[in-house]
């Protein structure tokens, strides 16, 4: 007797589910569950964003901290990766040197992402004479020497770590314009935009509450690979001595003064190098699975 209610109630839910229907990010989630390269690189990422801010409470010792009498040593319980040739506790430094490449990434992805969405959503949008003016923009900014410009910009107002975030998000935020235009220029000829012109919308509003949450799939993805991008343009910097300055430390200016004792200190390099390598990889893999999790053809399937 009590079977037949419990059976009804559980083919209600069935059906009020089935009417409920599944959200595109929710679609998007499932099938990302689903890749487990990506699950991978999304656990490592969450993981090495977490040591990055409990670094000043995890950090067996100060990152300025010197011990000359001591010098280069291996592994050992004492220091877990070993030490430099000043005496420096290498995990301390390497966590630390994570913050600072992980703080880079992301700060100057997120310039670049400010600037180029606004720059790309208006370009497409509007058209015309002014898509033309402003993609020229583009265009002359993309033949510049950036590598040149951000040297020169350290050169006269100096190594400072905030000028580093902003130099690297202005040079990273063309690309992401041009894929901002292109998916605003589809978008601009749909139903709901013209309805919404219709309906009297202010033009900033069709485009805050319209436009750019529909392009947020490609630039969620972009956004993944540019990160990656960045943190090894900031480790070439720091590699050629233009990035952070001690006492700080980064994992590029970390694999930089490893690679000058590689010989006799090896693992002076090989950790700073497992731990970007690892980054890099995680930001990769969950790129490219957010890409097919995305993509409206794989969801159709």
């Amino acid at each position: 007797m009590t079977s037949e209610p419990s059976t009804v109630q559980d083919q209600s839910q069935t059906a009020l589910d089935a009417e409920k229907g599944v959200s595109l990010w929710q679609d998007a989630w499932l099938r990302l569950r689903k890749n487990k390269l990506a699950l991978t690189g999304l656990v490592v990422l969450i993981t090495m964003c977490v040591l990055a801010i409990l670094t000043p409470w995890i950090a067996p010792y100060g990152y300025e901290r010197q011990d000359l009498a001591l010098g280069a040593t291996p592994p050992s319980p004492q220091h877990w990766l070993g030490t430099d040739t000043l005496g420096r506790d290498l995990l301390t430094r390497l966590l630390y040197g994570g913050r600072v490449s992980l703080a880079v990434g992301f700060i100057a992805t997120t310039v670049a992402l400010v600037i180029g969405v606004l720059y790309g959503t208006i370009a497409g949008y509007f058209g015309g004479r002014i898509d033309a003016v402003m993609m020229r923009i583009v265009d002359i900014l993309y033949a510049l020497p950036f590598m040149i410009f951000i040297i020169l910009l350290m050169v006269v107002f100096g190594r400072n770590i905030l000028l580093l975030f902003l130099a690297i998000g202005a040079v990273e935020w063309l690309t992401m314009a041009r894929i901002v235009r292109g998916q605003v220029q589809s978008l601009r000829q749909q139903e709901f935009v013209e309805a919404a012109i219709s309906l009297g919308l202010s033009q900033w509003t069709i485009i805050r509450r319209h436009l750019i949450p529909n392009t947020l799939g490609p630039v969620i993805v972009y956004t993944t690979l540019t990160i990656p991008s960045v943190m090894l343009f900031e480790a070439f910097l720091s590699f050629l001595g233009l990035g952070i300055q001690p006492p700080q430390s980064s994992w590029g200016l970390l694999i930089s003064y490893g690679v000058e004792t590689m010989e006799e200190y090896p693992w002076l390099l090989i950790f700073p190098g497992v731990a970007l390598s690892m980054t890099l990889f995680a930001l990769n893999f969950l790129g490219d699975g957010l890409r097919d999790a995305l993509d409206p053809r794989v969801s159709r399937d």
